[in-house]
């Protein structure tokens, strides 16, 4: 039997870790486990954030290496001593791996082979790759377990499936202690505002066009980060989960079209700010999964009811501008302009 980890102690790697996904957890970490050592390894491209790592700088137990997770040597260097690494690092939005694939790949696929590679030398206890519900591709009825053919149709999906695989690979061949995680969409705070929600709520707060791809019917599942970050922790502190997959989902399927409806209804802004654009190509209709497994191994239920958790995180970027506002400037705004200024 693979006993689960006393993280109270652990010294734990966090790749990504000034992300969104990754800067929550971190701040999970340091709350439930003050006790515990957290490196954060980032590379800091558009997405990541120091800032949203301000409230743990001066902790002891925190330490921040800035470095690329293809960078052998950067990796070297903050796994050393680590029993555990969770892997956030990845490049993210399908829009972006639809203009330019060669990032995603790099970074998606190659950096978890680099980190594979240096925690098979050092020995670490556990290995998260985080994953996600795109790998299965578009489910148009039912839900995806973790059995399920991956047919993703975005390069960012197809880069995910191969650092996916290799975990599972390193765990059958080499005997490194993975699990692979496979989250449905998350929100709250601190996500970057190229994503659904904050996008949608910063254009609102602003007067801007909401702008809705196709007919806004596409449906996905929705979990707040905390339950997420919760989720990965109980995979770490549970038996027996070395080699699986899991899928960790919200259970609140909802359109886009609802969750603009949402956030206007919230922030009182007309309907009229809804706008639809150009469908973006191979654009998924339905990602749906089966928690269960993950229900069964540890006991697991997602605790932030959606509509709670929805009016928090749009509240976050109403009282948050100084940390919004800055970002919607420059690269963000060539972006914005790239994606929707000719739809």
């Amino acid at each position: 039997m693979a006993k689960g980890l006393d993280l109270s102690a652990a010294h734990i790697l966090v790749t990504g870790g000034a992300g969104f996904i990754g800067s929550n957890f971190v701040h999970h970490l340091r709350r439930e486990f003050p006790g515990a050592r957290v490196t954060v390894l980032d590379k800091l491209t558009y997405a990541g954030n120091l800032a949203n790592l301000d409230s743990v700088k001066d902790d002891a137990g925190y330490r921040f290496l800035k470095g690329d997770i293809c960078d052998r040597d950067r990796v070297a260097e903050a796994m050393r001593d680590c029993d555990v690494v969770v892997n956030f690092a990845a490049e993210t939005h399908v829009d972006r791996s639809i203009e330019n694939a060669q990032e995603f790949l790099l970074t998606d696929t190659v950096g978890v082979f680099v980190l594979l590679e240096e925690a098979r030398r050092v020995g670490v206890k556990r290995f998260v790759q985080v994953s996600t519900d795109e790998v299965y591709g578009e489910i148009l009825s039912g839900e995806a377990t973790e059995e399920a053919p991956l047919l993703a149709r975005n390069p960012y999906a197809a880069s995910k499936i191969g650092g996916d695989r290799l975990a599972y690979a390193y765990f059958a061949t080499y005997g490194v202690p993975t699990i692979v995680t496979r989250c449905s969409n998350n929100f709250g705070p601190y996500q970057f505002p190229e994503k659904l929600i904050p996008l949608f709520v910063t254009n609102a707060l602003e007067d801007k066009p909401l702008p809705v791809y196709g007919s806004g019917k596409n449906v996905r599942d929705w979990i707040h980060v905390a339950d997420h970050c919760r989720a990965i922790v109980a995979l770490l502190e549970a038996d027996d989960t070395e080699g699986m997959t899991f899928n960790i989902a919200g259970g609140n399927e909802r359109s886009v079209l609802e969750i603009a409806g949402a956030i206007l209804a919230h922030l009182k802004k007309p309907a009229t700010l809804l706008t639809h654009v150009t469908d973006r190509p191979g654009h998924d209709r339905r990602y749906a999964i089966d928690a269960a497994r993950l229900a069964r191994a540890t006991g697991f239920q997602p605790s932030v009811p959606f509509e709670k958790g929805i009016a928090d995180t749009i509240d976050w970027y109403v009282s948050r501008r100084d940390w919004w506002e800055p970002i919607r400037t420059g690269e963000f705004r060539h972006y914005y302009e790239r994606t929707y200024g000719s739809r």
